[in-house]
Order: C-alpha cells, then sequence, then structure tokens
C-alpha cells in the first residue's frame, strides 16, 4: 500500500470508538523534545492528534540516540525539523508547528498562547521550572511534567499524579542516584507513555484525582 494512498480513518480504525473527531479537533504542545519529548510526539501522532507544536532549540546528538525518536540520518539537524520529518512519515494528516526556540521567563507564555495543554519535557530542571512555574502563574493551562525516570529501576514505580489543580507529574521523584545518573530507553519512554496518556484522558475531560 502506498503512504500517499493511506487514508486518515484507515490510520485511526483501532482507536476506541468514537474519540477520533474530538482529538482531530484537539491540540498538544510539548516543550523539549528528547527522550520524552521526541516520544509523546510520535504517540500523539499516532492516536491522532490534530495539532502538536513542537518546541526545542537543540539538534539531534549522536549521544540523543539511545533514547530519542530519531536516527542517524538526523544528527546535526534542529530536533524541531527532525522530528516534524518523523511525525509526518507515522501520521501526514497531524498539523505540527516547530518553533526553534530557547524558552525564557520573557517568552513562555506567547510561545504556548494557543495551547490549553502543555507536556515539559525538559532534561534541565531550570527550564522546567521556568516554564512550569510561568503557566501555573498565568493560569488557564494543564501542564503535565516529568520527574524521575533515570537508570533501570522498576517501571512500576513509574506513576502519574496530580500535584496541582493544574499540575500532573509523571515518574518516581527518586533522587537521580537511585540507579546512576544515566538515562535509558525503557524507563525514558514508559514515563513518557504516562505522560502522552494523561494528554490524552485531559482530551476527553477526564482528570486524575
Amino acid at each position: 500500500m502506498q503512504a500517499q494512498k493511506i487514508t486518515e480513518s484507515a490510520l485511526l480504525a483501532r482507536n476506541i470508538p468514537g474519540i477520533n473527531e474530538k482529538l482531530k479537533k484537539s491540540g498538544i504542545a510539548i516543550a523539549g523534545l528528547g527522550g520524552l519529548g521526541s516520544n509523546i510526539a510520535v504517540m500523539l501522532a499516532r492516536i491522532g492528534v490534530g495539532k502538536l507544536l513542537l518546541v526545542d532549540y537543540d539538534v539531534v546528538e549522536p549521544g540523543n540516540l539511545n533514547r530519542q525518536y530519531y536516527d542517524t540520518t538526523h544528527i546535526g539537524l534542529l530536533k524541531t525539523e527532525a522530528l516534524k520529518s518523523q511525525i509526518n512519515k507515522i501520521n501526514p494528516f497531524v498539523d505540527t508547528e516547530a518553533v526553534a526556540v530557547k524558552i525564557e521567563a520573557g517568552n513562555v507564555l506567547d510561545v504556548f498562547k494557543d495551547y490549553s495543554i502543555v507536556c515539559e519535557a525538559f532534561d534541565d530542571p531550570q527550564y522546567k521550572a521556568i516554564l512550569v512555574n510561568a503557566l501555573l502563574e498565568a493560569g488557564g493551562k494543564k501542564i503535565i511534567a516529568a520527574s524521575g525516570m533515570n537508570g533501570y529501576g522498576s517501571a512500576n514505580n513509574i506513576k502519574t499524579k496530580r500535584t496541582l489543580k493544574n499540575l500532573y507529574v509523571c515518574g518516581d521523584s527518586m533522587p537521580a542516584e537511585q540507579d546512576g545518573i544515566g538515562f535509558m530507553a525503557p524507563r525514558v519512554i514508559v514515563c513518557a507513555a504516562h505522560q502522552a496518556n494523561m494528554a490524552l484522558r485531559l482530551l476527553l475531560n477526564i482528570e486524575e484525582e
């Protein structure tokens, strides 16, 4: 079957009945396109979220490939453009907006102004804090953040918790020294799946207690 002949309905035929139209009209923003963000974006594209905002200023490096949704042909490219290309191959019906910008306190609200749900997927705690604090202070948006997915500990320790009215945190919240400070694909992707699933639930108006 040729890719250009595949219909959107065929791609989403195995989704739960009745949700495709709602997802098609929805949008999610993803801040950071590393191990978490690149995998979150791909999962949301696979389920048919209509619009994705991809935000990152970095380029793909060899050391990213152990956990991020890129391959060797993307090395040296902006993550925004590389991931947009990947998503287009998976689901060409998704409207992907790529913004190559470094998030700072002064630009957070402008970058994410059109999205009511934001997935925080930064590696650096400083940028996590900048994004989450700015969005919480402004109000009106749901934030799905992550903390604790390093090493190779049990995946069963990774959970989704609603810590504030508009803030959800996915991870195990354990110190980085628990299994070493490195990041490996399995636990990172489990955490990314928690974030993507929480985003899906929010789009369907389901909130954790």
